[in-house]
């Protein structure tokens, strides 16, 4: 609770937004009644990211009914220095893994967002399919990437 506004003030920027599926702006009223929903909820696990102590990125991880699958998302603190993001996954993923007991975790891309997609290729994920023009921005039709990876794939 103590880092809602911060999160919010993160989502909102366009640098977070124009890679999410949602990609309008977020009221206040509308994040609040987001964190009231998933933090009632035991299968979803929204986490600060910490540099040194300092705030420096956002990750959630919603279990499917399934078991210890889950899909992922993240992204840093506009502020950030240049590989946060990189570290902010790994420790997301060991977390995931370690904390959480997942079996597999599973992360979807829109196809323009090429640093997420480097990232969860450099971190082991493997690509599982594409769901070709899956999403449409108001504009034109994107693809959707598709990567899982497995607990026996982390270190």
């Amino acid at each position: 609770m103590d880092d809602l506004e911060k999160v919010w003030l993160w989502r909102n920027q366009w640098r977070v937004r124009r890679y999410m599926f949602n990609q309008a702006e977020i009221s206040w009223d509308e994040h609040k009644l987001w964190y009231e929903r998933a933090s009632q909820n035991s299968r979803t696990h929204l986490l600060i990211f910490e540099i040194e102590g300092y705030p420096s990125g956002f990750v959630s991880f919603s279990e499917s009914i399934s078991g210890r699958i889950a899909d992922w998302s993240f992204h840093t603190a506009p502020d950030v220095r240049k590989g946060s993001g990189s570290m902010l996954c790994s420790t997301a993923l060991q977390y995931g893994f370690k904390k959480l007991n997942l079996h597999k975790i599973c992360g979807q891309v829109l196809d323009f967002n090429k640093s997420s997609m480097r990232i969860h290729e450099k971190l082991g994920f493997a690509l599982e399919g594409i769901m070709h023009e899956g999403y449409h921005d108001g504009n034109a039709y994107h693809s959707i990437y598709v990567y899982g990876i497995f607990e026996s794939r982390v270190e």
